[in-house]
């Protein structure tokens, strides 16, 4: 008995030494959680389309744009006022997410009709570029999120190489941009839709509430 007493006491001690250090680490983090909260908030690796095979894993949300150029989206977005994180898998699925907060609502409107822009041209552009290749797309249409979104799947397929499918999803809140990617080897048909209109409805509702 003096024994599980001494335990429970222990415990008890445990349990109150990490409160203390929890109320602590919330103090201490008044102003640093005030900067985190000045950048929009990502996506999260569980708010992508599951992977059959895989768990996501992400980067830390980095300033600027992604070193490699986002598929599609080159030379459309500008690297002030952004913010990226990139997702992978163990397979060869991956994903992006870039978030742009424009000066004016009115910049971010043009923003986003230049990005889908792009995004609609991406496929011609793409067999432009490459000659023997093939490459379609398709307007997956609007979502209901806050100032607007919507989804767009681009296929590419060159000679003796993986075709592959990628998904963009292209939303608005305010002056806040939110571009996000998804791709992998295959087609169409391989392509998780209605998670990734659920992924980028989220993405856009994460965004500043103003």
């Amino acid at each position: 008995m003096h024994n599980h007493n001494h335990k429970r006491s222990r415990r008890a001690a445990a349990l109150g030494a990490a409160a203390a250090a929890a109320a602590l680490a919330v103090v201490g983090a008044g102003p640093a959680q005030a900067s985190v909260q000045s950048v929009p908030a990502h996506l999260v690796p569980k708010e992508l389309p599951p992977h059959p095979a895989s768990d996501w894993y992400a980067s830390d949300v980095t300033k600027g744009l992604p070193e490699t150029p986002p598929f599609c989206v080159e030379n459309t977005l500008p690297t002030a006022g952004a913010t990226h994180r990139t997702f992978w898998t163990e397979y060869d699925t991956g994903a992006a997410q870039i978030v742009v907060r424009t000066g004016t609502v009115d910049a971010a409107r043009k923003l986003a009709a230049a990005a889908e822009k792009k995004i609609r041209n991406c496929a011609a552009d793409w067999e432009r570029q490459f000659p023997q290749g093939t490459a379609s797309w398709r307007d997956y249409g609007a979502l209901q999120a806050e100032d607007g979104a919507h989804v767009y799947g681009v296929h590419t397929s060159y000679p003796d190489s993986e075709p592959g499918i990628h998904l963009f999803g292209v939303g608005r809140d305010g002056r806040t941009v939110t571009i996000v990617r998804w791709g992998e080897m295959g087609g169409y048909d391989q392509a998780p839709l209605a998670d990734f209109r659920r992924t980028t409805t989220t993405a856009v509702v994460k965004l500043y509430q103003e």
